[in-house]
This record gives C-alpha cells, sequence and structure tokens, in this order.
C-alpha cells in the first residue's frame, strides 16, 4: 500500500530570510517530502500557503492518507473556512502530523481546543530527544536517544489535553523538558505533534528526524 501525504508549508521564511533559503533552496516544504519520497512506500506532494485554497481543495484532501503540517510565522493567514475543511478530514480518518511552530497553528488549537501555550527560548541550543514509549510503532529503529545541535528551545507546561501516550521527552542544556511526541485521537483520525525543525537550523539531515515523520 503506497501512502499518500500532502507536506503544507507556509513558504514564508525561504521568501524573506536569506539563510533560510540557502538551507532549504526548494522550501522546507519540498525537503520534508524530498525525505518522505525517499523512504519508500510513500507518495508525497507538496502545498502552500499561496496557492489557491492553500492547496487543500476538497478533491485532494479526499484523496490525502497524511498530512504534515509546517507553520510559525503566518498561522493568522491561513482560511478559517479551510481550517474546518482539513478538521472534517481528521475526523472521517485523514491522519495529521504538525511540526515545530504549528503548535499554534488554527487547525492544531481548533483539533485540541486549548491554546497550546508553551515556554520556548530561541538560542541554538542542543535538544536531546528520548524515546519514552519504545513500543510505539513511531519509535520502531530508533536508538534510545538522539541529538540535534541546534534547535529552538521549546518548554513544559505545554498546554495540550493529555495524549494518547508520550512518544519522546527533549532536553535542553537549560534544565527544561518538553513533550516532543504527542499522538491524539480526533474522530477517526490520528494528530501527531512532533517541534523539531526551527527554519534556520538544519534539522533534516538527521536521519532520525525523517524516519519518525516516515514511520506508518
Amino acid at each position: 500500500m503506497i501512502i499518500k501525504a500532502v507536506v503544507w508549508g507556509e513558504n514564508v521564511h525561504e521568501q524573506t530570510n536569506q539563510i533560510v533559503a540557502d538551507l532549504y533552496p526548494d522550501g522546507m516544504h519540498g525537503e520534508i517530502a524530498a525525505a518522505l519520497n525517499a523512504a519508500g512506500g510513500i507518495t508525497a506532494t507538496t502545498a502552500t500557503l499561496r496557492d489557491p485554497e492553500h492547496g487543500l481543495s476538497e478533491d485532494r484532501l479526499a484523496d490525502t492518507d497524511v498530512l504534515l503540517w509546517w507553520g510559525h510565522a503566518a498561522h493568522g493567514d491561513v482560511s478559517d473556512e479551510i481550517v474546518e475543511r482539513v478538521a472534517d478530514h481528521v475526523n472521517a480518518g485523514m491522519g495529521l502530523i504538525l511540526l515545530h511552530s504549528a503548535h499554534f497553528a488554527k487547525i492544531f488549537k481548533r483539533l485540541m481546543g486549548t491554546p497550546c501555550n508553551l515556554t520556548w527560548r530561541e538560542a541554538g541550543e542542543r535538544e536531546r530527544l528520548w524515546v519514552t514509549s519504545r513500543n510505539h510503532p513511531i519509535a520502531a529503529g530508533l536508538p534510545d536517544h538522539f541529538e540535534l545541535e541546534h534547535e529552538e528551545m521549546y518548554g513544559e507546561p505545554f498546554g495540550v489535553p493529555e495524549p494518547l501516550e508520550t512518544v519522546f521527552l527533549s532536553w535542553f542544556p537549560g534544565g527544561e523538558v518538553f513533550r516532543s511526541g504527542l499522538p491524539h485521537k480526533r474522530g477517526a483520525g490520528t494528530v501527531f505533534y512532533f517541534p523539531p525543525g526551527h527554519e534556520p537550523y538544519p534539522t533534516s539531515p538527521d536521519a532520525n528526524v525523517p524516519r519518525v515523520l516516515a514511520t506508518p
């Protein structure tokens, strides 16, 4: 079975920040999609904020198994109509993976029913992600922990409902910890939040990150 994925990205920082543009010449959404396509068993395409209907038409969502959502700078520019459309498809069984600052995305807050607030600090610190749910399918093939040399610090408290389980726990040099792999069930669909991916830092070359995203 081939999984049909759509990688949605704002594609804002890539157009306004030269560091991000140099790191991701095809956009962050393009690099994520390329990694998924290379994993095998997945056909990944992309959509962006400026596409008609944000690239998320009714027909396209109906043909999507998993939607990956990267957002940061333009949450407010996302149409409420599209948010409700995506929520309907999640409730009907489509998977949704929220990346990095998408904890503040309209669709995540809509599905969680909470502010989804957290603590944060941007200092390019090391993030150590511990696998805390060894038997979860997302953790298959991963070591007991892996490290990202430069990331934005996200810390507790994280204002979301209690997840089905906590797959990862992140630690930062300042002593903060963060529940960094959270699955929630909404209707017939699963929502998974995974925070790595701050745009000025090259997170994606770490093999464990695309491995997490490519897990069925």
